[in-house]
């Protein structure tokens, strides 16, 4: 017996829009893994896309912060998890999310485990108030990663995706440009690549920084659909470079095409923007946290549970 469940035909279908069916016999031939089913079925042309940074599972917040020295700027992101969307929704656990990203901002690196060390506003360390929190609300709660940006000069744009509260959501950006042109100018133009990112979500800045592992994972995928194609092997080879070049592209955030326009590269809307302004713009760095990314929530049948529960 295959080692697989129905909700795991229904995750399969929800990540690759495939049919009943198809997703069924994929899960078969995998023996149940469904990455590598995911693989299979795009390899098939049954997939219609890799949906998996759109189906998030776990609850909580993602928080924001920038700090402008004068000299600099810098921001941060945090993404704090909770168990249930209710307890997202709780003040304490909000102000938590804010000061635990107001203590994350000052801190020398993208270490959570040393934010956790640090002091917390109103006393103790995060962890403590952490600790405080899930023994207060009734449910486990974790810290689960941060990311710092900067630039010496310049702007750090914040931008939050259905925002829930002040620089607290579900969706995270910062937009980390380095120029000399006017704040005003660059502030604009962060928000709207921000927006960009947020919808696009791009695996990378470049095509350089793109995950090895990643990119094999498409080449494997475009090597089996030539092989399909049954055309001459050197044909099959430009195929292949073909596709994973198309994938680098569509990945990167300076070439992938500016959602406003549908045809500008992130990377013309910058340099327009730095010769509108006078001088050069250069978008060195970003963020784009999305809550639960790559976290599978266990699904619970509620009606089952509390059956159970009555029958003690």
């Amino acid at each position: 017996m295959a080692n697989f469940t129905t909700a795991d035909i229904k995750a399969l279908r929800e990540r690759t829009g495939a049919g009943m069916m198809d997703a069924k016999k994929a899960l078969v031939e995998t023996d149940g893994d469904l990455e590598a089913a995911v693989d299979a079925l795009r390899a098939k042309g049954l997939a219609t896309a890799q949906k998996k940074s759109s189906r998030t599972a776990a609850e909580g917040l993602i928080g924001v912060a920038v700090s402008d020295s004068g000299s600099g700027a810098k921001g941060v992101a945090v993404e704090v998890n909770s168990e249930t969307d209710f307890v997202a929704k709780n003040d304490r656990f909000q102000d938590f999310v804010r000061a635990v990203t107001d203590v994350a901002i000052t801190a020398d690196s993208d270490d959570v485990e040393a934010l956790k060390a640090k002091d917390y506003p109103t006393g103790g360390t995060v962890s403590d108030k952490l600790t405080d929190n899930v023994a207060t609300i009734g449910e486990n709660q974790q810290i689960r990663r941060m990311k710092t940006v900067s630039v010496n000069n310049g702007v750090v744009v914040p931008y939050m995706h259905n925002a829930v509260a002040p620089n607290l959501g579900k969706i995270g950006v910062l937009v980390a440009l380095e120029s000399e042109a006017d704040k005003e100018t660059l502030e604009a133009l962060g928000k709207q690549i921000a927006m960009h990112i947020a919808a696009a979500f791009p695996q990378a800045l470049n095509a350089d920084g793109l995950d090895a592992d990643l990119i094999e994972r498409e080449r494997a995928i475009a090597k089996e659909k030539a092989a399909e194609s049954g055309k001459p092997e050197n044909v099959q080879d430009k195929m292949v470079e073909g596709a994973v070049a198309k994938f680098a592209k569509e990945n990167a955030l300076l070439s992938q095409v500016f959602v406003m326009d549908n045809k500008t590269p992130i990377s013309e809307v910058v340099a327009k923007a730095g010769k509108d302004a006078g001088k050069p713009i250069e978008l060195v760095d970003y963020v784009r946290f999305q809550l639960g990314e790559g976290i599978e929530k266990e699904e619970t049948d509620f009606a089952a549970e509390v059956a159970a529960a009555v029958k003690g």
